[in-house]
């Protein structure tokens, strides 16, 4: 009963308690995160209050909800009522505590799933490795010594390690497919505006999506469908409405449009990265292959813009000369304020450039998506690199491990593409992601293919740890 769905419906037939899950789930927290530092904060008092009371709920006969007694936790830049959101970051822990829940947490509370704490993170979401010199390296359950990928790389780890089996996140530039795809875990980035941000620290407002981690495409799917709906909290959330996507997991794929991603998405990675794309591409029998245009420079654009919009955001406290209770460049995570500082010094003409480049980009990708329905592409170059590694070969050249490891990521967050990295697990060898695109919109599609391929088993997502 690892997965989320399993354990709520088996909260609901009355086979298990939701409290014992939760102190289930409290004591293997207690007892494996320590190998880990998955998480910044444990609410154990409040998941046993929650949980008790879905307890009382099923006993007087009413629906506590899809989730009844799930434990779930999130990366800790989703407000937590009465928690201080940390973002990852030391200034932020003297600011006051939340007033209320981000709406992705309220919202899976509201089905009845029980949090059980906050996920270590990259400061401020920028980052690919989660090696934070505040709250420490989030180590990768596959093997201790590598990273669990970032910015999102506690809430991975968590899923890999049996802490919980649902976990949120958030992508700007991959950071949920990055650490989904290294720890061997599925982690969906809905299209962008699907899922409400409201309640979410921000990073780089035009592109930051949110999305969860789990270990089977049911519990994404369960979970994506909780999430759905327009909020006015976020002004930037669809108000389009919501397509239920479980209720579509198992209708057959033969009529869905699949092709691999060439060119860009076929060089600068290791041989084992691209067997992992041929390896789903031979399952569900796709030969053809598909072109999306400047993908290198719309990676080189998406750096710019996510610089520029997120050093502006930390602005003041950036400068040495703004009031010293304002000023707090020594107070940063010196990685995270050194790409600020140059984000800071990007011209504006370079950020419009970019922004005009993305329209154009974004047309030229909409013609793409005329003539296939979902396209394949590997994840990351490299499966996860070790804790403090500054370099690695790729192509015979040595570049930094930190921009490279979304290397495939950005050029797709870049217009706000759903897209959903499935893990493939190897024997005696560190996971791999591969991941599956789509137009916006079109998550039921993806998550429709992911299904197929689960059933195949050329994707899964086990437990390193089992009870």
């Amino acid at each position: 009963m690892n997965d989320a769905v399993s354990i709520a419906t088996a909260v609901h037939e009355g086979k298990v308690s939701a409290v014992e899950v939760t102190k289930a789930a409290l004591a293997r927290i207690a007892m494996r995160n320590h190998l880990f530092n998955c998480f910044t904060t444990i609410t154990a008092e409040t998941a046993l209050t929650d949980a008790a009371r879905i307890d009382r709920e099923i006993a007087q006969g009413k629906n506590p909800g899809t989730l009844a007694g799930v434990p779930f936790a999130v990366k800790n830049l989703f407000d937590i009522a009465d928690l201080t959101t940390l973002a990852g970051s030391k200034i932020n822990a003297e600011n006051p505590a939340a007033s209320q829940d981000a709406t992705a947490v309220a919202k899976l509370k509201q089905a009845g799933a029980v949090l059980v704490g906050a996920l270590n993170m990259d400061e401020y979401a920028y980052g690919f490795v989660t090696e934070n010199s505040h709250y420490g390296a989030t180590h990768n359950p596959h093997d201790l010594q590598r990273v669990a990928g970032g910015s999102s790389g506690g809430s991975a780890a968590a899923i890999a390690a049996g802490l919980v089996p649902l976990t949120l996140g958030s992508d700007t530039n991959g950071s949920i497919r990055v650490p989904a795809a290294l720890c061997g875990v599925f982690g969906f980035k809905p299209t962008y505006g699907r899922l409400s941000r409201a309640g979410v620290a921000l990073f780089s407002s035009s592109f930051d999506h949110i999305g969860p981690f789990a270990r089977s495409v049911q519990d994404i799917a369960t979970v994506f469908d909780v999430l759905q709906g327009e909020d006015d909290r976020d002004p930037i959330c669809t108000k389009r409405p919501p397509e239920l996507c479980l209720p579509q997991l198992n209708q057959d794929i033969s009529a869905i449009r699949i092709a691999i991603a060439g060119d860009y998405f076929t060089k600068g990675a290791e041989a084992e990265a691209l067997a992992a794309v041929q390896k789903v591409a031979d399952a569900i029998e796709v030969t053809e292959y598909v072109i999306i245009p400047e993908a290198d420079r719309a990676r080189a654009a998406a750096f710019i813009i996510t610089a520029s919009e997120g050093a502006n955001l930390h602005l003041e406290k950036l400068r040495r000369q703004s009031p010293p209770k304002v000023s707090r460049p020594q107070d940063f995570d010196p990685a995270t304020r050194d790409r600020f500082l140059a984000g800071a010094l990007i011209p504006s003409s370079w950020y419009l450039q970019a922004q005009r480049f993305r329209k154009w980009y974004r047309d030229r990708v909409r013609e793409v998506f005329q003539n296939v329905d979902v396209i394949l592409a590997p994840t990351t170059p490299i499966s996860a690199p070790l804790i403090g590694q500054q370099n690695m070969i790729l192509d015979g050249k040595e570049i930094l491990v930190r921009p490279h490891l979304g290397l495939f990521t950005q050029p797709l967050s870049f217009i706000g593409l759903p897209v959903l990295s499935v893990p493939i697990h190897r024997q005696n060898a560190l996971p791999l992601g591969v991941q599956l695109i789509a137009a916006p919109y079109n998550e039921a599609l993806i998550l429709r293919v992911a299904a197929t391929l689960e059933a195949k088993g050329v994707i899964s997502a086990p437990i390193i740890f089992n009870d």
